[in-house]
């Protein structure tokens, strides 16, 4: 275990100086990628029956397509793999299987494709008959969870919109009985599967993702501790570290989430990226409308102030408060300032760790072969 202290003078309501003393964890677990490379990046699994919504989830969550417009998307046929780091702080390959994809074809390699894979997702239609569904998840799952244990096991429970608040509790009861059910008779109760209700016309199903890519995130605890330090110093009722790309959160303080106020943040991340690609940029400038400089403050109705502000070039902190804790406003953004840097600061050690991951694999490499290219096979 490698420590990593980070000292933090955040300012309290009542004046005081607070110092924050943190351990991260071994420096090998703080990177997303492989042990031994950079390059390699955790892989998100989009598994299901056809039409069940696999690549339309990907296309509003990542794309940012319309969900009407999805409608109009052809059925998979292949294996589609994307990179989706290239503009965002989240940093994974999804891989879309189509729904007929045959684990006992020889020519398809399961096991590849799971030990190196960090989530897997498996998408059940709510509103279509999911016995067949069911059948191919216990399929999935058993297989993935022989070549790699480690996997995390999500489950979408799609298209609730349609349903009814109570018919889609009945819904995920049901499954959730079922697919356990079904581990449990073949003696696999340690696999865990988590389920989630999800809609690509509203918010949830960016939620799902949001506690998805969580799991793959190993400073999530340091950031969690982060959040609640800088709340529980400035007066702030729940904070969010949103990724501006996806609106995926990739953080947030120990309190509950509550799905209003994470589509409040939602919408308030479009509003300023909207305003700013109007007014932010001149017809010459060359630049994001999301940068350093961004900020704004909205006033709800219910003497609520939202805060955002920009962490990185990536990550945005969005804070709920009441009214009269940000009269204190320079207090809140004096320990702002602490957390960012605290942020950066745990960031540069997984920009070094990943470094010095590349660089030992660089050398092993060049170990194993000589001057004139010629790879050799060590003993």
């Amino acid at each position: 275990m490698k420590e990593w202290n980070a000292t933090r003078g955040f300012a309290h309501n009542s004046t005081l100086m607070l110092s924050c003393n943190m351990i991260q964890t071994d420096g090998m677990m703080l990177g997303f990628s492989d042990p031994f490379s950079s390059e390699v990046k955790p892989r998100i699994l989009l598994m299901g029956l056809r039409r069940s919504g696999k690549s339309s989830i990907q296309k509003v969550v990542f794309h940012k397509m319309s969900p009407n417009e999805t409608l109009f998307l052809e059925s998979t046929n292949k294996i589609c793999r994307e990179d989706v780091s290239n503009s965002s702080f989240v940093s994974f390959q999804i891989w879309d299987f189509p729904g007929q994809i045959d684990f006992f074809d020889p020519t398809f390699d399961y096991e590849m494709i799971f030990r190196g894979t960090g989530a897997l997702i498996f998408v059940i239609d709510s509103q279509d008959d999911y016995v067949e569904a069911l059948s191919r998840l216990h399929l999935t799952v058993t297989r993935a969870y022989k070549v790699n244990p480690d996997i995390n096991f999500e489950v979408f429970i799609h298209k609730v919109d349609g349903l009814s608040d109570d018919h889609k509790i009945e819904k995920q009861r049901d499954i959730h009985k079922r697919a356990n059910d079904d581990l449990a008779d073949a003696g696999l109760e340690r696999i865990h599967l988590s389920f989630y209700l999800t809609s690509i016309y509203d918010h949830s199903i960016f939620e799902a993702f949001s506690k998805v890519v969580q799991k793959l995130i190993p400073q999530l605890p340091t950031l969690e501790n982060l959040l609640n330090i800088f709340i529980s110093n400035s007066g702030i009722e729940k904070a969010f570290l949103f990724d501006v790309v996806s609106k995926i959160y990739i953080a947030t303080d120990s309190s509950p989430v509550d799905m209003q106020t994470y589509e409040l943040c939602c919408d308030m991340i479009d509003v300023v990226i909207d305003i700013s690609c109007i007014y932010g940029l001149t017809g010459d400038e060359v630049g994001t409308p999301y940068d350093k400089e961004s900020m704004a403050i909205i006033h709800l109705n219910n003497t609520t102030v939202m805060y955002l502000k920009e962490v990185t070039k990536f990550l945005a902190l969005v804070c709920f408060l009441r009214e009269e804790s940000f009269e204190r406003k320079g207090l809140i953004d004096y320990n702002f300032h602490c957390f960012k840097k605290a942020i950066e600061e745990v960031f540069d050690v997984r920009l070094k760790v990943q470094r010095s991951r590349k660089l030992l694999s660089q050398r092993r490499w060049s170990r194993q072969t000589v001057p004139n290219g010629t790879q050799v096979h060590p003993h």
